[in-house]
């Protein structure tokens, strides 16, 4: 009997506790031109739920990776009947214009500017469009919308056409051709939780090679124009955490492509690379960034194999596709420091290191280890940064090569290079 008393005294406490502890209303204050709505829908917490702090917690950690914020923060205030929660934003602006210039000491330059708007409808939806000079110009468009379904899923569509002049490197020599790239793609979106999420998608491409200059080889055609079927397969992990300019924690993207060719100077083949990146506090101002790039595809001893050694791939100041290979080990790694913050600008300074090796086609995992294969690239940058600019960050990256016929040269960008 007092076993029973004891256990019905326990039950009307918990219940007691439970119904004091019940979120009665949620909140959403300093979002402007992004719809509440929006942001509600990408909580985990639901009114006549029992308070959870990790829950909120880890809605604001989502709420900072969005384009639309800046910062992110909550409050909880205790009423009559449970509890309100609030979350607060600051807004970023979200309307921005992207640049990269680079040079090389060769008098090699290129440029690429476009326009995005990244909190379109103000529903996080990002729109833009591209264009490209790179001695031919280039066109690029494309829209993503993350939450076109619910919390969960989207879709993205991407248009290109991008004409390139592209060296083919040849047993006897170096071939310079012009090459064309017109390329429909769509992609459905998953997040499965904050940490995970993939993409699967198709995209339809026609490259077309012409011949400019330079050596030929009689079993390297002059001149084709192929059409391909692409399959793509993005998996990230991402537990970063953001603090403003910021950065701290782990993120895992995998991306693997079966590419599928109409003509069989170019064969099917397969492509896979994973981008492992680090970033650490170092004191109040400092942050440690490193990217780690493996990567690999089929191996055909073809001219055109798929990775490239390029400033805005993977070196700063190597120039502009130097080689290519059917692997790629790369490893970048950088110290960043605030120099000066005052309200919503940031002045940082950039010290890093660019390394990587590639394997040639059909050649072996030796190459990785070939002096001629690898390049290093220490260098030095500014960062000038808006704080309530989504990506406002202008990059100056100057790097000077230091292994065997190296270059040197500027890369300028908008974001940090990863």
């Amino acid at each position: 009997m007092k076993t029973t008393l004891t256990f019905i005294i326990l039950l009307i406490t918990s219940i007691t506790l439970a119904q004091d502890n019940v979120i009665t209303d949620i909140v959403v204050q300093g979002n402007n031109k992004t719809k509440t709505s929006a942001l509600i829908k990408l909580t985990s917490i639901k009114k006549g739920e029992v308070l959870d702090s990790l829950l909120i917690e880890k809605d604001v950690k989502r709420l900072k990776r969005l384009p639309s914020v800046a910062h992110a923060y909550y409050q909880v205030h205790e009423k009559e009947d449970g509890y309100e929660v609030i979350y607060g934003v600051e807004e970023n602006f979200t309307i921005i214009p992207s640049a990269n210039v680079y040079t090389t000491n060769d008098d090699e330059f290129a440029f690429r500017v476009g326009l995005y708007e990244f909190n379109l409808l103000g529903r996080n939806i990002t729109i833009g469009g591209i264009y490209q000079n790179d001695i031919y110009p280039s066109y690029m468009g494309n829209i993503r919308a993350p939450f076109l379904f619910g919390k969960r899923a989207g879709l993205a569509l991407n248009y290109s056409n991008i004409t390139t002049e592209e060296p083919v490197f040849l047993e006897n020599g170096t071939a310079d051709y012009k090459y064309n790239n017109t390329s429909y793609e769509i992609l459905g979106l998953y997040q499965f939780n904050l940490q995970n999420r993939i993409e699967l998608g198709v995209n339809y491409f026609n490259e077309d090679y012409e011949y400019k200059e330079g050596v030929t080889d009689p079993n390297v055609p002059q001149d084709f124009d192929v059409n391909k079927l692409l399959y793509k397969l993005i998996y990230e992990y991402n537990n970063l955490n953001y603090d403003y300019q910021y950065v701290s924690g782990f993120r895992s993207i995998l991306n693997a492509q079966y590419v599928i060719s109409t003509e069989d100077v170019l064969p099917d083949f397969f492509i896979w690379w994973n981008d492992f990146l680090y970033y650490h506090r170092v004191g109040k101002k400092g942050n440690w960034a490193s990217r780690l790039r493996f990567g690999l595809a089929s191996n055909d001893e073809s001219p055109f194999a798929p990775f490239a050694v390029d400033n805005n791939l993977n070196i700063r100041g190597v120039g502009n596709v130097i080689d290519r290979g059917t692997g790629v080990i790369v490893l970048n790694t950088e110290y960043r420091h605030t120099l000066y913050e005052k309200d919503w600008f940031v002045l940082q300074s950039n010290v890093f290191v660019d390394g990587g090796s590639w394997r040639n086609p059909g050649g072996d995992f030796d190459d990785f280890g070939d002096s001629q294969n690898f390049r290093l690239y220490p260098g030095v940058g500014l960062r000038f940064m808006h704080k309530k600019i989504f990506n406002a960050i202008f990059r100056i990256d100057y790097g000077y090569g230091v292994t065997e016929d190296a270059t040197n040269g500027f890369v300028f960008g908008i974001g940090q290079y990863f």
